[in-house]
């Protein structure tokens, strides 16, 4: 059997093929087009099977890969965080924008995951002193690799939300893609939201305790005439975490639009 075989025989679209071909023969999508009449080793498609396999059965192509691009960089991905998603770039889009002109800004990234929205602001703001925290030893894990194969200044603790030893600090800037999907919501049980980790996605409530804890608590930490703090949170609770900013004496409160044109991040400063 030759690629071009394979390809035209596979269950899968063609582009997935090609991406799991790239992965395991360890080269790129122009060496596939040029070789695509060489033949596979047995070894070679015993792999490929196995990982068409995985896909066919639902898992994300991001866990099959092993990683996913974010920003422009490519960061290592596993089941012990969240798959990193265009949305969140707005994130880390208006930090930078609340951080321009700020020298040696100190930012907190509250639930890091996989570390892509601490690791990017540290990226394109060397002088910031970033730190980054999350509950999940395992996420911790990914985020600190990720970090270092990338060169990112990103200092990480493990603890939940304020309860940890970042969480008695000052910073100029939190930032927090928090866990806000309803329990009931019919979507963790859909796509990759079925593979994912379920306390990154909910907080096994109304989607909303996880945001109002951050922002309740933000105020102890916050300090400076710049002071801010800038969420990600769901489709439909733009109104609700306004609401929770202007009860904790946020001023100059917004919600920006992501490439969906849904409200996706909130924040305010103090």
């Amino acid at each position: 059997m030759n690629l071009r075989t394979s390809l035209h025989t596979s269950a899968l679209p063609r582009l997935e093929a090609s991406m799991l071909w790239q992965h395991v023969l360890g080269v790129s999508r122009s060496w596939l087009i040029a070789h695509d009449t060489d033949p596979l080793s047995l070894e070679h498609i015993a792999a490929y099977q196995a990982l068409s396999a995985r896909r066919l059965a639902g898992e994300p192509m991001a866990y099959i890969l092993g990683e996913r691009e974010f920003m422009g960089h490519r960061f290592e991905v596993s089941p012990a965080v969240l798959i990193p998603r265009p949305d969140t770039e707005l994130l880390v889009e208006r930090a930078l924008d609340v951080l321009a002109g700020q020298p040696a800004p100190r930012v907190l990234d509250m639930g890091t995951g996989s570390g892509i929205v601490a690791i990017s602001i540290a990226l394109a703001r060397p002088d910031a002193q970033v730190y980054a925290m999350d509950v999940s030893a395992a996420a911790l894990a990914v985020a600190a690799n990720n970090a270092s194969t990338l060169g990112a200044l990103v200092q990480f603790c493990s603890g939940n939300w304020y309860d940890s030893p970042f969480g008695s600090q000052h910073y100029d800037l939190i930032v927090s893609n928090p866990p806000y999907i309803h329990t009931h919501d019919d979507h963790l049980q859909q796509g990759d939201l079925r593979f994912e980790p379920r306390d990154a996605l909910t907080d096994r409530l109304d989607g909303l305790s996880a945001l109002r804890e951050i922002i309740e608590g933000a105020r102890a930490c916050l300090t400076g005439p710049l002071a801010a703090l800038y969420v990600e949170h769901g489709w439909d609770q733009a109104e609700a975490v306004r609401g929770m900013l202007r009860h904790n004496g946020f001023a100059g409160i917004a919600s920006f639009r992501d490439l969906a044109d849904i409200e996706r991040v909130s924040g305010g400063h103090l």
